[in-house]
């Protein structure tokens, strides 16, 4: 197994859910195990061919990685699809070959086939499918569009400029795993959270009451007052309403 190359480090500063000014902005956060970002290639702007040196573990997402090494020597990471080996080589082009791995534009993926890392805006680097285990599929075509449902059942309408990998995204057992104990849920940097309805009144709509009684109205709230099941929060005019030909949520 190659050593991870010290460019592609950084070290990810913790915040522990405060501001610039020290206050808790975001709850149950804080303790952490110090944690390197290494770099990510999500353009894959380069049409070279590259070989696969290893395949990592990384700490800041669910899926492993894979690190790369083009011919012309240059070294990166890419998130690594499932069934991608070690000696493997990959390619981001036009006219690449679909096979796990190779990045090419939507228009020239057939119809069918398994993506992931797939661009919102032609140009701007992979957004959308990025954890372990996750798959989107190619519908249909027409003209310079392309529909995919993603894999939270919503189907949505890109520009055939925009890239995509081929393949499904390793560790699609992520979700199957157990922590096992508290403790290495604080080296993930999640503190203790206290139940609503275990508070007081003061501190959350959930609390006071009797002895055990429950939450007392009819949707559950946030400490703040806002209904946190059902209530959609989505603005309804964001640019992208008129690419979704189907929600998650429709039957």
């Amino acid at each position: 197994m190659s050593t991870t190359p010290k460019k592609l480090l950084s070290l990810n500063p913790k915040s522990s859910g405060r501001n610039s000014s020290g206050k808790i902005t975001v709850r149950h956060q804080g303790g952490r195990q110090k944690r390197f970002l290494r770099h990510i290639d999500w353009k894959r702007n380069s049409n070279i061919t590259a070989r696969v040196d290893s395949i990592e573990y990384d700490p800041n997402r669910t899926s492993d990685i894979a690190l790369l090494v083009y011919a012309s020597g240059v070294k990166d990471y890419i998130l690594a699809p499932h069934g991608l080996k070690v000696g493997d080589t990959v390619v981001s082009s036009e006219s690449a070959e679909i096979k796990v791995g190779n990045c090419l534009p939507l228009r020239n993926i057939p119809i069918g086939i398994e993506i992931h890392n797939i661009e919102i805006t032609a140009g701007k680097g992979a957004q959308m499918v990025r954890s372990a285990g996750n798959s989107a599929t190619v519908q249909s075509k027409e003209a310079d569009h392309v529909v995919v449902k993603l894999p939270s059942g919503e189907v949505r309408v890109f520009s055939g400029a925009s890239k995509a990998t081929i393949g499904s995204l390793s560790n699609p057992h992520h979700k199957e795993e157990i922590l096992g104990k508290a403790g290495r849920k604080r080296h993930m940097g999640i503190r203790p959270t206290v139940r609503g309805v275990a508070q007081d009144p003061r501190s959350h709509p959930h609390g006071g009451g009797e002895g055990r009684s429950g939450i007392g109205m009819k949707s559950p709230k946030s400490p703040w007052g806002k209904r946190t099941l059902g209530k959609r929060t989505r603005n309804r005019k964001a640019y992208s309403n008129k690419l979704i030909i189907k929600r998650r949520y429709s039957k």
